[in-house]
């Protein structure tokens, strides 16, 4: 499980249209490109596709082209090599003022650790653990494999985070692009063991 609460500022790719849902109450969607910064590389474009309750008339126009900046949940989705980004809208900003593009904001992760839990130092010496970890979707006869890496500071660091564990993660988002593809991280604020309860049905 991974589910973000940001901020997104972006333009405009598909413009609005308005639809119903299965009880009848109307929403509108419509797709953003934003362009996230390369660590190595070249810049990668990304589309996050946008809906939110209501009408055009409340929303306002979304045109082709427009800068919008949407705050939201966004949750990401993997289908092979593709990665899918969903935002479920709560405010729009139609033309900010100067904003760059960006998906800044807070992660929510459930996952597994995967091989490898360091400690660290960074360039004024102060330590902290880093680590990645994976959130699975299953997907028909499969699953589908989403990583992030985490950065740990503060002596955070309990027994139980070691490799194959599986945890529950808090912190502040980053999303870049390394040779070509994009990178998940998180500076961890909150951080627990996930213990799966078993199935009473």
């Amino acid at each position: 499980m991974i589910k973000c609460n940001v901020t997104v500022c972006g333009t405009v790719s598909k413009a609005a249209t308005c639809r119903t849902n299965k009880e009848g109450k109307p929403f509108v969607s419509f797709a953003m490109n934003v362009v996230i910064p390369a660590k190595s590389g070249i810049n990668k474009t990304v589309e996050v596709s946008v809906i939110k309750d209501g009408t055009l008339t409340e929303t306002g126009n979304c045109n082709v082209g427009d800068r919008m900046e949407v705050a939201g949940v966004l949750s990401p989705r993997k289908r092979g090599d593709v990665m899918y980004f969903n935002l479920s809208a709560g405010n729009l900003n139609h033309q900010p003022e100067g904003a760059p593009d960006s998906i800044k904001g807070e992660m929510e992760f459930r996952g597994k650790v995967g091989k490898k839990v360091e400690d660290k130092t960074d360039k004024n010496g102060v330590p902290y653990c880093q680590f990645s970890a994976f959130s699975a979707e299953k997907v028909q006869d499969g699953f589908e494999y989403i990583w992030a890496s985490f950065f740990l500071f503060d002596n955070k660091r309990e027994a139980w985070l070691q490799p194959g564990a599986r945890v529950n993660a808090k912190g502040t988002l980053s999303l870049s692009v390394f040779n070509d593809k994009l990178d998940f991280s998180c500076r961890v604020s909150e951080i627990s063991e996930y213990v799966p309860q078993p199935f009473n049905g």
